[in-house]
């Protein structure tokens, strides 16, 4: 067997991809369920300020010393951009949500339409139009969560409010991936990671100062959900999702994502004992089906993914 070239990045076995792969959509679909518990104690902008600042100061220590930093004000300026829209803005969203009575399988279902809405807006915008497999996909992705939040309202557990803050995180997490690929392709990932924290701290604590009264109740749940966000969420799952685009694993990373939505619910039921309905069920398969339809072929096709890491 010959090796690979030296300017190639060397693939995964298939053990360490199906490893990485089962700790990536776990921990991303359970902190769902994390946020739950979080929010029974702290407001959701005091709680992501505390979150990120404890990250920020995690990843200057594990690697951001070691980073290449951006050399002008405007590249600071553009991976910061990047950073409050994709976790300030993101998170601020789905964690007000989920407080205002969104389940967290619902919110996951929900936020797993990004790489959809990234396909749609590059489509419309960038002038990179879809196959009309993608465009069946985008009606059958839409479908699905349609039927989810429609059973959900039926049963009184989705609220207007509750929806507009989902389909705000949704934009603000899509507006951030397309921003990050526009201006900040090329930087380093490390020093982007250290940058994006400490952009969503500044942005986050000041807000939940003013808007929450810094509202936080320190006991052993908020200290176990911080370290499972900040230490297996944005260090540890941030982190295998890139290794595994960078090792050449980018349709299969869009693939597992479909995997969220479940693994959350699953966990809900687990942890509070809300059980999926079927109607649940369906609606998330006919969901992913049409995301599927939308990603994997533009995966394929370019070999890049059009997901945005995990928050």
């Amino acid at each position: 067997m010959r090796a690979a070239p030296d300017h190639l990045p060397t693939p995964l076995a298939r053990s360490e991809r199906w490893l990485l792969s089962a700790y990536f959509v776990t921990v991303w679909g359970a902190g769902y369920v994390a946020t739950r518990i979080a929010l029974q104690y702290a407001a959701p902008f005091t709680y992501i300020g505390v979150r990120y600042a404890i990250a920020f100061v995690v990843a200057m220590l594990a690697f951001g010393l070691r980073a290449s930093w951006p050399k002008t004000p405007s590249q600071w300026g553009h991976i910061a951009t990047a950073g409050v829209l994709s976790h300030a803005g993101y998170l601020g969203g789905s964690h007000y949500a989920q407080r205002w009575g969104l389940s967290a399988g619902v919110t996951a279902l929900i936020l797993a339409l990004q790489p959809l809405l990234t396909a749609v807006v590059v489509s419309r915008w960038l002038h990179v139009r879809l196959s009309r497999l993608q465009m069946l996909g985008v009606a059958i992705g839409l479908g699905g969560v349609v039927l989810v939040v429609a059973h959900r309202v039926d049963g009184g557990a989705v609220t207007a409010r509750s929806l507009a803050a989902v389909a705000w995180a949704l934009a603000c997490v899509t507006g951030g991936t397309l921003y990050q690929r526009q201006f900040c392709a090329a930087v380093d990932l490390r020093s982007a990671v250290c940058i994006h924290f400490a952009a969503t701290a500044a942005v986050m604590l000041p807000l939940g100062a003013a808007v929450e009264g810094f509202a936080i109740i320190w006991n052993w749940q908020i200290a176990a959900t911080l370290l499972y966000h900040v230490v297996l969420s944005s260090i540890g799952a941030y982190t295998i999702l890139h290794l595994l685009l960078r090792r050449g694993e980018a349709t299969g990373v869009t693939s597992i994502l479909y995997l969220t939505p479940p693994v959350a619910a699953l966990s809900e039921w687990a942890i509070f004992g809300t059980p999926p309905t079927l109607t649940m069920w369906l609606g998330m398969a006919i969901a992913c089906v049409g995301v599927a339809m939308v990603t994997t072929s533009r995966a394929a096709q370019s070999n890049t993914t059009i997901i945005e890491e995990p928050s």
